[in-house]
């Protein structure tokens, strides 16, 4: 059994980024903190902890903080079964989400739960439930349905997408309307090198696949003041760019041919009777913001 003090080191040290900080949270001293991740490196015989500014961990260090969180968070939920007045201290849950669901829903299920921290890990969501299977979150929002080994799958809506641009970027480039050869020509906007969404609607109204000249922009508001800008076309969220619709500062290139993209929160069952309040919020706000799945 690993000893616990040593494991919350560990995890405060990397919460915290220093040994320093990490001893002031835990009230005790530098040399105590640095002494328990000692012990615990050398009878798992591996480094935990790259002593880096911020501290940093290795893929081991991380493992092992992600069960001290769990421990923190299944203790929490047992002081509260038992009715007991002594308050743990707050738990942090790591969710793997992408982009777009926290730009806008997410938020406001996760502000509705009180007496949790989150430490949110953005990523697509075709990728996201990787997280899960590497142990390294506790629940994701998610395009993957079936349930990751361990977890339970709870489906949540369909996030719309529209493929929009500025009007004078559609005039000038799409003037034809969208077809493979305007496709090859206009710049895309994708946010990263694992965003397939652009490609992917551009192969279902050309018919074939096209490579797209793209700018990258690592941001949904971003993506919706470039579009805006007449930087290019990208797919954007329906909730961040109906007003612009509706105010002509931006168009539909397709009006009849928006994307859906089906979301799913997959939650560890280890401690998901411990983030029941959390799964239930996230529920219930995706069932207001996302069309019915």
């Amino acid at each position: 059994m690993i000893d616990p003090s040593q494991l919350e080191a560990l995890a405060a040290i990397l919460r915290t980024g220093s040994f320093e900080a990490a001893a002031a949270a835990l009230h005790v001293t530098p040399s105590a903190v640095s002494q328990r991740l000692k012990a615990i490196e050398e009878r798992l015989g591996t480094v935990l902890v790259v002593r880096t500014q911020p501290a940093t961990p290795t893929a081991a260090g991380a493992r092992l903080a992600r069960h001290a969180e769990d421990i923190r968070l299944l203790e929490q939920a047992l002081l509260t079964d038992l009715g007991s007045g002594d308050a743990a201290e707050t738990p942090t849950v790591r969710i793997a989400v992408n982009a777009d669901s926290l730009a806008t829903w997410v938020l406001p299920a996760l502000a509705s739960v009180p007496d949790l921290l989150y430490d949110l890990v953005i990523d697509d969501q075709d990728h996201s439930a990787d997280w899960l299977r590497r142990g390294d979150v506790q629940a994701a929002v998610t395009a993957h349905g079936p349930p990751v080994a361990g977890c339970d799958s709870h489906a949540l809506g369909r996030l719309r997408y529209i493929a929009t641009a500025s009007p004078d970027f559609v005039r000038h480039r799409f003037s034809d309307g969208p077809s493979a050869e305007a496709f090859g020509r206009a710049p895309a906007l994708v946010f990263n090198q694992k965003d397939r969404l652009q490609a992917n609607w551009a192969h279902g109204i050309a018919g074939r696949r096209v490579a797209l000249p793209a700018h990258h922009i690592a941001s949904s508001q971003g993506f919706v003041e470039a579009a805006k800008l007449g930087l290019g076309w990208g797919m954007n969220p329906e909730h961040l760019v109906r007003d612009d619709i509706a105010n002509g500062r931006l168009v539909a290139l397709a009006p009849g041919a928006p994307l859906d993209i089906a979301l799913f929160w997959q939650v560890s069952r280890m401690t998901g009777p411990a983030l029941a309040a959390l799964t239930a919020a996230i529920r219930k706000q995706a069932s207001r913001d996302l069309r019915p799945a």
